[in-house]
């Protein structure tokens, strides 16, 4: 009796297991991400997320927030430094020398050879500005180039508009719609992915580093460029 062949994806060359991203400080030209450190951090990062309304907008769609008082934040921060997945990071403007705002890395599936970058914030003013391009670009530099992961993502509630629209700046492709998909301070959350694979990676990562390093005043647009339209 013949055999019915189906189809079937392409061979991974190498599943060897791989490792995990290092709680180290990841040093930019703008900013370095460092582990947290409740005790040190908590003033900076309380005083860029609160104490207006614009300010604390930033908690909108995070599963957590606003804090009332500068103890609270930092008994969530002493959480965030214990945490494996995800693994915190504070940003620190090397400008101004302040702390600035979060990211982790969560979701790692190193086995399967990928990530999502989540739990971003940052301070009103240094929203639209290197401090997160240079942010995901560090991270992505972890994920594929050292770790040599296959694919990272990033979701966020669909109503989002911010975040959506950095994630195809940075060079995400949006992938569709998770509806009712989770439950955050009570509401309904429809949530958006997107993801880079590691194919994708290195024409993203030169345009990223033109951005950042050659591009006086960012006269050229991070998103023009990963679309080709330039």
């Amino acid at each position: 009796m013949p055999q019915l062949s189906l189809p079937v994806g392409n061979i991974v060359q190498s599943t060897a297991p791989i490792g995990l991203p290092q709680r180290i400080d990841y040093e930019g030209k703008f900013i370095t991400l460092s582990p947290v450190n409740p005790q040190t951090d908590v003033t900076d990062l309380y005083a860029c997320s609160h104490g207006s309304d614009i300010k604390e907008q930033i908690w909108t769609y995070m599963s957590y927030g606003p804090f009332d008082n500068t103890r609270s934040m930092q008994k969530w921060l002493e959480q965030g430094a214990k945490s494996e997945d995800p693994l915190f990071f504070i940003v620190h403007h090397l400008e101004s020398k302040q702390r600035v705002g979060m990211v982790s890395f969560l979701n790692i599936v190193s086995d399967m050879r990928r990530l999502e970058l989540g739990h971003l914030w940052y301070s009103p003013d240094s929203q639209r500005s290197n401090v997160n391009t240079e942010a995901i670009y560090l991270m992505l530099c972890e994920a594929f180039d050292r770790l040599k992961y296959r694919r990272v993502e990033w979701k966020c509630d669909a109503l989002n508009e911010k975040s959506r629209a950095a994630a195809l700046r940075l060079g995400f492709k949006f992938e569709g719609l998770f509806r009712q998909h989770m439950i955050i301070k009570g509401r309904n959350r429809d949530t958006a992915w997107y993801s880079i694979l590691d194919s994708e990676w290195a024409a993203i990562k030169k345009n990223m580093e033109m951005w950042l390093y050659q591009n006086p005043n960012q006269q050229l647009s991070l998103t023009s460029l990963n679309s080709g339209k330039f």
